[in-house]
């Protein structure tokens, strides 16, 4: 059957479902429970008929020898009547000489033996010898009398056993007196024909029937007598051994079971005289066969109360399941309002209200992810991807004009790192109440992006109502937004993109309009509408950074060093590695016009590794030159945060037999202040492994002298900016001084960057300082240009000019 054909039975006919699975389980409980049972009472029955059968085939066996023993006695009474009999007696007087009287004699015989029906009657002398017959087989019978004298002198107790001979292939019973008439003395034998008149005296006094059956050896049983047909005692005859086991066995005549007993009546050696006893086993339980009926009947009639009964059990169960399984069913396709109904006050019930409690809080949850992912949680403004399927579905079903502005606040990383993340979110809070309020009258559509950058849509405007929009918003702006008493100038750049004159898909028209943005913002021209120029510049950068990666692999990079020297005594200690790019097309890249993305996107990581490998190659090649110098490499923000880069440069020395003293690694002070936690970690692990560390850029930031005391630094590197200016500038050259003071008491050495001149060096080195790098001493060089550098290398004649002027203005 097929599955479509099963889905269209009734539910509790088809077991594919819980109905017909319910019915079908409870009638085949019931079906194994009554056919157990019916099995139970029939073998029970069969056992008490057998048990009532063997009471009856025992008392039938007792029944049977009592019957041949009754007609011993009668055969015997009857041959003393014989014996006593007149005529009888008068003939043996006369004596046997003469053939007249032995004729005489035999007729006497016969008339008697007529009368009483005996099978045979004979006369034997004292000597056992035969005298006369009625019968031609008696010398066969005189034969046997010598065994009867003998079981009557001996009075055996099983005298009727002894009684039975076969003669012939007949059985018979037979009985001897002793002839005292005349003196003459002899023996009178008598022989009675065993038939079915025995066995029908049985049958009539225990409803058993009987066959009496003989036995020679290499034949088959056969019936000497019975009280059944020939064909039938030859079927049961046919199905005894040729040695029957004692007790009760199972006979089948037909389709009729009958139970029998083998009783042996005489076994010569040579023939085998018994009687097989039965009873109908079919008879016996006759009785109980109507019980067997009616408990049928009862079963099937059960059977269908009880079916009918699971029927309506299983529709109670199933129809609330079947009900539960619809809401399931809503609830997969998303109809979380639909509420589900308790129809009952059982299990099926608790389960309907745990479907309704799970509906709810689906439906809560569902609300809550959708206002996740469509609402930004700190404005109550819709997002980016509300925003973006909003404008999605606008332009699908309207080509009329509109206008993306994106909006992005100025200066609002200072404010959140001045005045905290809490304040920050609140300003973010008034800017989206103030932008409500202005735009509540134009058709327009308000989003949070993230950070502090909002998008508008203004529905049917073109440049101009756009540029009027960010123009109101501008005004708005100048007033200040007063949070907490605080009073917060607000300003932004606004970028605008037009449908369908800038694009006509929604991430199109997204970039493009924070292309204008950012135009906007470096241009501080407070809004811009987007022009095709604006996408040169990214473009051109994005094609650089695909070209940066393949440098890597094709080998344009180039390693640059600039030499730091010891301002005591002139003596190069160590150079900065510095990274060129020599483009095939473009020649030599800047580092500013490429260094910045690789910031951006990550790639610095690798530009990091690329300058680790070759400065630690440098070193190894000026030490096979006898040249004794460290190479320092600059370190970004985002190699400090990668915990494993202890591991990457101690790798990349291993393989050079490099020691840690080869490399001084320098870090930026922002680079450090942006997760300081993580840079400290990596800094404190590279310290432990014995590398040089310097604070890069020195004096830039704004809160390195919070960390400075806890971080594992060797020396600083004053910027260049106080020390190009600080011949002229006095308040340059007090800050060189207490830097390079602040240094030394911390125990750390200083570099100068931007020494230019020798005026510079000498300031430098009046207070303090220990080490110079600058355009004085020499440009970056290629590395092989730098070794040939190198090994040409004089301290400078410093002059005869004196710092001395500067130095008393510092007092």
């Amino acid at each position: 059957m097929s599955a479509t054909e099963a889905m269209r039975l009734p539910g509790f006919l088809n077991l594919r479902r819980l109905e017909g699975r319910i019915v079908a389980l409870f009638l085949a409980l019931l079906l194994v429970v009554q056919l157990a049972s019916f099995a139970l009472i029939s073998n029970t029955i069969a056992r008490n008929a057998d048990a009532s059968i063997s009471q009856e085939l025992a008392t039938g066996e007792r029944v049977f020898r009592r019957v041949l023993s009754t007609d011993l006695q009668q055969h015997q009474s009857e041959a003393k009547l014989l014996e006593a009999d007149h005529g009888f007696r008068q003939v043996l007087e006369e004596g046997l000489n003469s053939q007249e009287l032995r004729d005489t004699l035999k007729d006497a015989l016969s008339s008697h033996g007529e009368r009483v029906q005996a099978s045979l009657v004979a006369y034997a002398d004292p000597e056992l010898k035969l005298v006369t017959a009625t019968s031609d087989q008696a010398p066969a019978f005189i034969a046997l009398l010598p065994r009867l004298i003998e079981a009557q002198r001996a009075k055996s107790a099983d005298s009727t056993a002894a009684s039975l001979a076969v003669v012939g292939g007949k059985a018979y019973q037979l009985v001897t007196v002793p002839v005292r008439a005349a003196g003459l003395g002899g023996w009178v034998l008598m022989a009675f024909q065993l038939d079915q008149a025995q066995l029908q005296e049985l049958q009539q006094q225990s409803r058993l029937q009987g066959l009496l059956l003989l036995h020679a050896p290499g034949q088959r049983w056969r019936a000497l007598g019975s009280v059944l047909d020939d064909i039938d005692s030859a079927a049961l005859s046919a199905q005894l051994p040729p040695q029957p086991e004692p007790g009760q066995f199972p006979l089948k005549l037909g389709a009729e079971h009958l139970r029998g007993i083998y009783l042996k009546l005489l076994d010569d050696g040579q023939q085998q005289l018994g009687v097989l006893l039965l009873r109908s086993f079919d008879e016996a339980v006759a009785p109980y066969r109507q019980l067997q009926l009616i408990l049928l009947a009862l079963t099937l009639l059960g059977v269908l109360v009880f079916a009918l009964g699971s029927v309506l059990m299983a529709r109670r169960i199933s129809g609330p399941v079947k009900a539960l399984a619809e809401s399931a069913e809503r609830l997969g396709a998303g109809d979380y309002d639909t509420p589900v109904q308790r129809t009952s006050t059982d299990e099926i019930g608790d389960l309907a209200q745990a479907f309704e409690g799970m509906r709810q809080g689906i439906r809560k949850r569902e609300e809550q992810v959708h206002r996740l992912a469509f609402w930004d949680q700190l404005t109550d403004l819709p997002n980016r991807e509300q925003f973006s399927q909003f404008l999605l579905n606008r332009i699908q079903h309207d080509d009329s004009p509109c206008a993306v502005l994106m909006l992005d606040l100025d200066r609002f990383k200072h404010v959140n790192d001045v005045l905290g993340h809490r304040f920050g979110d609140q300003l973010l809070c008034g800017v989206a109440e103030r932008l409500q309020t202005l735009l509540r009258a134009d058709r327009h559509f308000l989003a949070r992006l993230g950070g502090d950058e909002f998008v508008l849509l203004l529905d049917g405007a073109g440049e101009e109502q756009a540029l009027d929009a960010a123009l109101r918003i501008h005004r708005n702006f100048e007033h200040p937004l007063q949070i907490e008493e605080q009073t917060v100038d607000l300003s932004a750049g606004i970028g605008i993109a037009l449908y369908p004159r800038h694009g006509r898909e929604v991430s199109v028209l997204l970039s493009r309009a924070e292309l204008a943005m950012y135009a906007a913002k470096r241009s501080q021209a407070g809004s811009q509408v987007y022009t095709p120029s604006f996408d040169a510049g990214s473009q051109e950068s994005l094609s650089l950074l695909g070209e940066l990666r393949r440098a890597v692999e094709n080998g344009e990079l180039r390693l640059f060093l600039q030499p730091k020297v010891d301002l005591r005594n002139g003596a190069v200690i160590s150079a900065e590695a510095l990274v060129r790019w020599e483009h095939p097309q473009r020649g030599l890249v800047p580092p500013m016009q490429f260094i910045p993305f690789a910031e951006q996107t990550g790639f610095i990581r690798s530009l990091t590794a690329w300058v680790l490998e070759a400065s630690a190659d440098a070193w190894e090649r000026a030490q096979a030159r006898g040249q004794a110098l460290r190479i320092s490499v600059n370190l970004s923000t985002r190699d400090l945060l990668d915990q494993d880069l202890p591991l990457k440069i101690g790798a990349i020395l291993k393989a050079r037999a490099a020691p840690p003293q080869a490399l001084c690694l320098e870090i930026t002070e922002s680079a450090i202040m942006d997760d300081p936690q993580r840079a400290l970690m990596t800094l404190e692990h590279l310290n432990a492994m014995g590398f040089k560390l310097s604070i890069d850029d020195f004096g830039t930031g704004y809160s390195s002298l919070a960390y400075l005391k806890r971080l594992p630094v060797d020396e600083l590197k004053i910027d260049k900016s106080f020390v190009m200016a600080m011949e002229s500038d006095l308040d340059d050259a007090k800050i060189v001084r207490s830097t390079i003071e602040l240094a030394h008491n911390l125990g750390l050495s200083v570099v100068a960057e931007g020494l230019e001149t020798a005026k510079t060096w000498k300031l430098l080195a009046a207070l303090g300082c220990d080490e110079g790098q600058g355009y004085y001493i020499a440009k970056p060089m290629p590395e092989a240009q730098f070794m040939q550098w190198l090994a040409n290398w004089r301290p400078p004649e410093l002059g005869d000019e004196s710092p001395d002027t500067v130095m008393a203005g510092l007092g």
